[in-house]
Protein backbone atom coordinates (compact mmCIF):
# COMPACT_ATOMS: atom_id res chain seq x y z
CA UNK A 1 0.00 0.00 0.00
CA UNK A 2 1.75 3.47 -0.98
CA UNK A 3 0.82 6.76 1.27
CA UNK A 4 -1.00 8.26 -2.36
CA UNK A 5 -3.20 5.04 -2.50
CA UNK A 6 -6.57 4.09 -0.43
CA UNK A 7 -6.03 1.20 1.52
CA UNK A 8 -8.87 -1.79 0.24
CA UNK A 9 -10.28 -4.10 3.35
CA UNK A 10 -12.18 -6.88 2.49
CA UNK A 11 -14.20 -8.60 4.64
CA UNK A 12 -15.23 -12.21 4.69
CA UNK A 13 -17.86 -14.61 6.36
CA UNK A 14 -19.25 -17.94 5.47
CA UNK A 15 -22.33 -16.74 3.90
CA UNK A 16 -22.01 -12.69 3.54
CA UNK A 17 -25.06 -11.82 5.13
CA UNK A 18 -24.70 -10.62 8.66
CA UNK A 19 -21.24 -9.83 10.07
CA UNK A 20 -19.62 -8.74 6.84
CA UNK A 21 -22.08 -6.77 5.80
CA UNK A 22 -22.21 -4.96 8.77
CA UNK A 23 -18.56 -4.58 9.42
CA UNK A 24 -18.35 -3.35 5.60
CA UNK A 25 -21.37 -0.82 6.11
CA UNK A 26 -19.93 0.88 9.06
CA UNK A 27 -16.68 0.75 7.20
CA UNK A 28 -17.89 3.12 4.41
CA UNK A 29 -20.08 5.45 6.67
CA UNK A 30 -17.18 5.93 8.85
CA UNK A 31 -13.91 5.99 6.81
CA UNK A 32 -16.21 7.58 3.54
CA UNK A 33 -13.76 7.62 0.15
CA UNK A 34 -10.43 7.26 2.48
CA UNK A 35 -10.90 3.45 2.18
CA UNK A 36 -12.11 0.77 -0.35
CA UNK A 37 -14.47 -1.52 1.51
CA UNK A 38 -15.29 -5.40 0.02
CA UNK A 39 -17.43 -8.01 1.36
CA UNK A 40 -17.68 -11.32 0.25
CA UNK A 41 -18.55 -14.86 1.60
CA UNK A 42 -17.03 -18.77 0.99
CA UNK A 43 -20.66 -19.59 0.63
CA UNK A 44 -22.85 -16.75 0.11
CA UNK A 45 -26.53 -16.53 0.93
CA UNK A 46 -29.22 -16.13 -1.46
CA UNK A 47 -30.04 -12.44 0.91
CA UNK A 48 -28.89 -10.25 3.53
CA UNK A 49 -29.71 -11.44 6.99
CA UNK A 50 -33.04 -9.35 7.75
CA UNK A 51 -32.13 -8.60 10.92
CA UNK A 52 -28.31 -7.46 10.40
CA UNK A 53 -30.24 -4.64 7.94
CA UNK A 54 -32.62 -3.59 11.32
CA UNK A 55 -30.12 -3.68 13.44
CA UNK A 56 -27.77 -1.45 11.12
CA UNK A 57 -30.95 0.95 10.19
CA UNK A 58 -30.93 1.59 14.34
CA UNK A 59 -27.28 2.87 13.62
CA UNK A 60 -28.44 4.67 10.62
CA UNK A 61 -26.66 2.86 8.05
CA UNK A 62 -28.37 1.69 5.17
CA UNK A 63 -27.29 -1.99 4.11
CA UNK A 64 -30.79 -3.00 2.66
CA UNK A 65 -29.69 -2.88 -0.89
CA UNK A 66 -26.22 -5.24 -0.57
CA UNK A 67 -26.47 -8.57 -1.73
CA UNK A 68 -23.87 -11.38 -0.91
CA UNK A 69 -20.94 -11.81 -3.04
CA UNK A 70 -18.68 -15.04 -3.96
CA UNK A 71 -15.24 -14.97 -2.14
CA UNK A 72 -12.50 -14.75 -5.10
CA UNK A 73 -9.46 -14.74 -5.08
CA UNK A 74 -8.94 -11.40 -7.24
CA UNK A 75 -11.01 -9.99 -4.43
CA UNK A 76 -8.40 -11.58 -1.91
CA UNK A 77 -5.26 -10.25 -3.92
CA UNK A 78 -7.09 -6.64 -4.85
CA UNK A 79 -6.89 -6.14 -0.74
CA UNK A 80 -4.67 -4.46 1.36
CA UNK A 81 -6.24 -6.23 4.39
CA UNK A 82 -8.60 -9.60 5.00
CA UNK A 83 -10.38 -9.66 7.88
CA UNK A 84 -12.28 -13.12 8.35
CA UNK A 85 -15.32 -13.57 10.13
CA UNK A 86 -15.65 -17.62 10.82
CA UNK A 87 -14.72 -18.40 7.59
CA UNK A 88 -11.20 -20.48 8.87
CA UNK A 89 -8.94 -21.79 5.69
CA UNK A 90 -11.59 -21.37 2.88
CA UNK A 91 -9.96 -17.95 2.30
CA UNK A 92 -7.14 -17.50 0.30
CA UNK A 93 -3.88 -16.43 1.77
CA UNK A 94 -1.35 -14.42 0.52
CA UNK A 95 2.20 -13.36 1.98
CA UNK A 96 2.43 -9.67 2.69
CA UNK A 97 -1.37 -9.17 3.45
CA UNK A 98 -2.16 -8.56 6.66
CA UNK A 99 -4.82 -10.87 7.79
CA UNK A 100 -7.05 -10.66 10.64
CA UNK A 101 -9.51 -13.07 12.00
CA UNK A 102 -12.37 -11.58 14.16
CA UNK A 103 -14.32 -14.22 16.60
CA UNK A 104 -17.82 -12.55 16.40
CA UNK A 105 -20.91 -14.62 17.38
CA UNK A 106 -22.76 -15.77 13.93
CA UNK A 107 -26.21 -13.48 13.81
CA UNK A 108 -27.89 -15.86 11.55
CA UNK A 109 -31.57 -16.81 12.71
CA UNK A 110 -30.39 -14.51 16.15
CA UNK A 111 -33.40 -12.17 16.98
CA UNK A 112 -32.42 -8.26 17.17
CA UNK A 113 -31.48 -8.76 20.72
CA UNK A 114 -28.84 -10.98 20.27
CA UNK A 115 -27.53 -9.24 16.89
CA UNK A 116 -26.85 -5.35 18.41
CA UNK A 117 -24.46 -6.75 20.99
CA UNK A 118 -22.62 -8.06 17.55
CA UNK A 119 -23.22 -4.98 15.59
CA UNK A 120 -21.48 -2.89 18.32
CA UNK A 121 -18.62 -4.68 18.43
CA UNK A 122 -18.38 -4.77 15.20
CA UNK A 123 -18.36 -0.82 15.64
CA UNK A 124 -15.45 -1.09 17.94
CA UNK A 125 -13.45 -2.92 15.54
CA UNK A 126 -13.77 -0.42 12.76
CA UNK A 127 -12.97 2.45 14.39
CA UNK A 128 -9.64 0.77 15.97
CA UNK A 129 -8.88 -0.40 11.92
CA UNK A 130 -9.84 2.73 10.78
CA UNK A 131 -6.91 4.17 13.21
CA UNK A 132 -3.91 1.92 12.41
CA UNK A 133 -4.46 2.19 8.88
CA UNK A 134 -4.23 6.16 9.34
CA UNK A 135 -5.87 7.77 6.83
Amino acid sequence: MTSSARPTVLFVCVHNAGRSQMAAGFLQSLAGDRIDVLSAGSQPADQINQVAVDAMAEVGIDIAANEPKILTTESVQASDVVITMGCGDECPYFPGKRYEDWKLDDPAGQGIEAVRPIRDEIRGRIEALIASLDV
